[in-house]
C-alpha cells in the first residue's frame, strides 16, 4: 500500500510518501520538506495567517517532488493522510483541504492523524527502530509529555507540562538574549562558546514525586539575571547565561525520563519532537540511558522538525494494526486542540 501524507500544522509543509507490505515494516519512498523559518525570522515567530497562506503555496510543487522521488504517479497512492491536529487552524485546514480533494479526485480514501502521533512514531523509520513498549519523550515547540507506548494507539500519559514547554522556554529565552528565530537553535549554537554552571538556575519540579514539566519560572530566571546584569552584560556572560539555561532544561528533561523509566520498569526510550535534535540533550540522554542499562531511540535529524513522513507513517502503522478509521466522504474537519489519549484507539 502507498501512503500520502500531508503535514501543514504551524511553519512546514511536508509531503512523503511512505509504503508498506503485509508484515513489513513501512518504508519511506520519498519527501519534500519546506520551513517558513526565513519568513517568519522578520516577526520573531510564527504568524498564523502568513503560515497558511504559504502552505497554500508550496503544497503542490511539494507533492509533486515526493512523488518524483518516490518513483510514483498520483494514481499509484492508495490513501491520503493528513495532520488533523493539533495546530494552527488555517494551517490545518490547507493540509486536509488538499488532501481530501486530491483523494476525491482519485476515490482514494483519506485518514486524519494527530501530529504528536506522527512525532511519536517517526523513529521507527530510522535505521534502528524502537521495539514495543517503551517510554516516549515528545519535546517539541508547544508540547513536552512522558508517554508509556505499548503498542500503536495504546498511550499512557506519564507526565507533561504545566505551563511552557520545553521548546517554548528555549524560544523564548533566546528572545531575552536578543537571539534570532527560530530560538532554540540560536540559543543551542550561543551556549556551545559558554559554562553551563555559570548562573544558578532553577529546575522546576525536578525533585516533586511526579513527571510533570515547568518551564515558565526558568524563562523568568533567565529574564531576571539578564536585568540584574544589565546593558553592560559581556558576550561571554551572555554565552554562559544561554548554557545554563541549556544545561538546566537538559537536566530536567533527562532526570525526568529517566525517573518514567526505573518507575514503569522500562528500558527503551524514545525521544521525538524538534526539540530532540539538541546535541547536549542527546549527549546528556545517551549517558544516563548507558548508566541506567537502557537504550535510547531517536528519528533521524531530518525527521525531528515536523514533516510528511511521519504522518505517512502512523497512517501506515494505524493500517497494520487494523485502527485506521478510513473515510471515503472526502469531508474533513481539524482539531486545533486535541488530546492525544484521545487519538489513541480510534
Amino acid at each position: 500500500m502507498n501512503i500520502l501524507g500531508f503535514e501543514s500544522s504551524c511553519d512546514e509543509t511536508g509531503v512523503a510518501v511512505v509504503s508498506f507490505d503485509a508484515g513489513e515494516m513501512p518504508r519511506l519512498l520519498g519527501q519534500a520538506l519546506h520551513s517558513q523559518v526565513q519568513m517568519h525570522e522578520a516577526y520573531g515567530g510564527v504568524v498564523p495567517e502568513l503560515a497558511s497562506r504559504d502552505h497554500v503555496r508550496r503544497v503542490l510543487p511539494l507533492t509533486e517532488a515526493a512523488l518524483a522521488e518516490a518513483g510514483l504517479h498520483v494514481r499509484d497512492i492508495d490513501l491520503v493522510a493528513f495532520t488533523r491536529g493539533p495546530g494552527l487552524a488555517g494551517a490545518l485546514l490547507v493540509g486536509a483541504g488538499v488532501a481530501c480533494g486530491l483523494a476525491a479526485a482519485l476515490c482514494r480514501p483519506t485518514l486524519g492523524i494527530h501530529h504528536l502521533e506522527g512525532h511519536l512514531l517517526s523513529p521507527f523509520l530510522s535505521a534502528d527502530p524502537p521495539q514495543f513498549p517503551f517510554v516516549a519523550l515528545l519535546v517539541s515547540g508547544g508540547h513536552t509529555q512522558l508517554m508509556r507506548v505499548d503498542a500503536v494507539g495504546r498511550y499512557e500519559l506519564l507526565g507533561e507540562t504545566i505551563d511552557d514547554a520545553a521548546g517554548e522556554a528555549f524560544d523564548k529565552s533566546a528572545k531575552l538574549l536578543g537571539l534570532g528565530y527560530p530560538g532554540g537553535p540560536a540559543l543551542a549554537r550561543l551556549a556551545e562558546s559558554g559554562s553551563g554552571n555559570a548562573f544558578e538556575l532553577p529546575r522546576p519540579l525536578l525533585h516533586q514525586p511526579n513527571l510533570d514539566f515547568s518551564f515558565a519560572g526558568l524563562k523568568t530566571a533567565v529574564m531576571t539575571t539578564l536585568k540584574r546584569l544589565g546593558a553592560e552584560a559581556t558576550p561571554e556572560q551572555r554565552a554562559d547565561l544561554a548554557a545554563s539555561t541549556q544545561a538546566a532544561i537538559v537536566e530536567v528533561l533527562v532526570r525526568k525520563s529517566m525517573r518514567a523509566l526505573r518507575e514503569t520498569g522500562l528500558r527503551r526510550l524514545v525521544v521525538a519532537g524538534g526539540v530532540g535534535a539538541n546535541a547536549m540533550l542527546r549527549s546528556e540522554l545517551g549517558a544516563a540511558c548507558t548508566r541506567l542499562g537502557a537504550k535510547v531511540h531517536y528519528p533521524e535529524l531530518h525527521l525531528c522538525t515536523d514533516n510528511g513522513a511521519m504522518i505517512a507513517l502512523a497512517a501506515a502503522m494505524r493500517c497494520q494494526a487494523g485502527l485506521a478509521v478510513l473515510s471515503n466522504e472526502h469531508r474533513f474537519s481539524v482539531r486545533p486542540r486535541w488530546d492525544l489519549a484521545e487519538a489513541g484507539q480510534s
